[in-house]
């Protein structure tokens, strides 16, 4: 639902506009009324509005004047001038104002209707813009379902990364964006904060709109009012102290310069691999151009902790369980010190899982690694330190059962009980990391397994299957609709289904199901 603003200083005109927007029957609610410009323009700074439909001429601050001060508070607010003046004057100062439309009262209801369905148009165009350009930074669960208000990132923001602090994990039922944004309500020396959950998990980004200095409001007639001005240069220790006094333990880490839309993802990226080489155990910065991450380590540490990563590899290597566990436990204090760093702990991990891929590799190409992120994110998820360690020396025992097993499975024999399983869960979404993680494999591994023993994709012969049983499902019963089949088959849209149904099968599953019930022939894949 988008929101609205009308500022009209008649009653009964007010009153009509309102009703007009309403019985339009279009995704547009009505959130806010103002008699006058400045009434109007406090209220677009102290909540979020999509359109404007304001009156020219007004008291304190006209129409004109109103949009030209909305837009420095969003540049993606879309205006409508509604005005009993047809000067050809008012046309062209709003053009240049880029004000969407332009209409003369008396207002009836199909100009209304009309102007605001072109209106939700550029709107919907804006939020796919936004979208794509948010695709770098923002998670994707939240650009699936993106709110119709995001527009108001629009515009140059303060940008902060915010990082969950490392094994805090009593706090990690409240993190969440409405706990953060809670947390951040009437910042201080911030006029507004947007909080948006970033592409990492476990990060926040924080688009603050900071208060400018009096000596630039003082140009600016009216003046907006606001508090004092704080130096911008402790804004990520305020962020870091809020987010703290909530329960929310995390660092910060602050652009050097405002950001826009276009520039977002390249400085998330830049301030992503600056916080995870910063960021140390015990959830503190340490000061840029310090080095190598593991630059915290004693005299001769560095060259020891490679000697002892070596070790580990060839241990894996040769199957010894129980020396390896034994070295692992004695050197793990020194990767989980407080100083140490957290990117440095995921290499160490990283490293331990890319030499048991190898070593239980039977079907691999050499030097590819194989083990699923999600796995090392559950090790990471640990509430405490200790706990992770515990977590990881666990992980390791077995993935050595597993290397130590009498005799590994063949891959026909797996790719039998891969296609077994994927048949039991057709009325699921699986991932090839869900089923690799299944058995205890790479990835890789189950693409090149399955185009070995079908010729074709892991999402292809998932599919295959689904279509496969969505011909079963619709030749079921005549009470069987193409809706429901897709929605039991895991397809959210039918549209979408019934197109994916027509490239695997060459008709459209309406098509299919009438030409079964009439015995007419079949079309397209074979059922395996």
């Amino acid at each position: 639902m988008y929101k609205a603003l009308i500022a009209e200083d008649s009653k009964p005109i007010l009153r009509n506009i309102r009703m007009l927007v309403q019985a339009a029957g279009l995704p547009i609610e009505v959130t806010a009324t103002a008699s006058n410009g400045l009434d109007a323009l406090r209220q677009l700074q102290q909540s979020h509005a999509d359109i404007l439909l304001t009156d020219i001429r007004m008291p304190k601050l006209d129409g004109l004047g109103l949009i030209e001060q909305a837009k420095r508070l969003n540049p993606r607010l879309q205006t409508v001038l509604i005005s009993g003046y047809s000067d050809f004057e008012y046309a062209r100062r709003a053009l240049n104002l880029q004000a969407f439309d332009y209409l003369l009262k008396p207002v009836d209801q199909q100009q209304v209707t009309d102007v605001l369905r072109r209106v939700l148009l550029q709107l919907e165009e804006q939020r796919r813009s936004d979208r794509k350009l948010l695709e770098g930074a923002v998670s994707p669960e939240f650009l699936a379902d993106m709110p119709p208000d995001a527009g108001r990132i629009a515009g140059e923001h303060q940008l902060l990364l915010v990082q969950r602090r490392p094994f805090a994990g009593g706090f990690t039922h409240r993190w969440s964006v409405e706990g953060a944004a809670e947390a951040l309500l009437g910042l201080s020396g911030a006029k507004r904060t947007i909080v948006l959950p970033a592409l990492r998990e476990g990060q926040f980004l924080v688009l603050a709109d900071m208060i400018r200095p009096e000596r630039e409001l003082e140009s600016e007639q009216p003046e907006v009012p606001g508090s004092a001005k704080v130096p911008e240069e402790l804004l990520a220790e305020r962020v870091r102290e809020a987010l703290q006094a909530a329960g929310l333990p995390a660092a910060v880490l602050e652009a050097f310069e405002p950001v826009g839309l276009r520039t977002l993802s390249a400085v998330y990226g830049s301030l992503n691999r600056m916080l995870r080489e910063r960021l140390t155990l015990s959830g503190q910065l340490v000061t840029p151009g310090t080095g190598d991450p593991d630059s915290d380590l004693p005299p001769g540490g560095e060259a020891s902790r490679l000697a002892v990563q070596a070790q580990l590899a060839e241990l894996i290597a040769q199957r010894s369980k129980e020396r390896f566990l034994l070295l692992l436990r004695q050197s793990l204090p020194s990767w989980t010190s407080d100083s140490s760093r957290l990117a440095g702990l995921e290499r160490f991990v990283r490293l331990l899982a890319d030499g048991f891929a190898e070593a239980g590799r039977t079907d691999a190409e050499p030097g590819e690694a194989g083990c699923g992120d999600e796995e090392i994110r559950g090790l990471f998820a640990a509430g405490t330190r200790e706990a992770f360690a515990e977590a990881l020396q666990a992980w390791c025992a077995r993935r050595f059962d597993q290397l130590q097993e009498p005799s590994r499975r063949g891959g026909e024999e797996l790719f039998g009980q891969l296609d077994r399983y994927l048949r039991q869960n057709l009325y699921a979404q699986l991932s090839i990391t869900e089923a690799a993680q299944q058995f205890h494999v790479s990835p890789s591994y189950i693409s090149r397994l399955v185009k070995r023993y079908t010729g074709s994709t892991f999402v292809h012969r998932y599919m295959e299957l689904k279509i496969d049983e969505a011909r079963r499902l619709l030749v079921s019963g005549p009470e069987v609709k193409v809706k429901h089949v897709a929605e039991a088959l895991g397809f959210g849209d039918p549209h979408y289904f019934s197109k994916v149904f027509k490239e695997y099968t060459g008709c459209s599953p309406s098509d299919y199901k009438e030409n079964q019930d009439q015995g007419g022939p079949t079309h397209g894949i074979v059922s395996t």
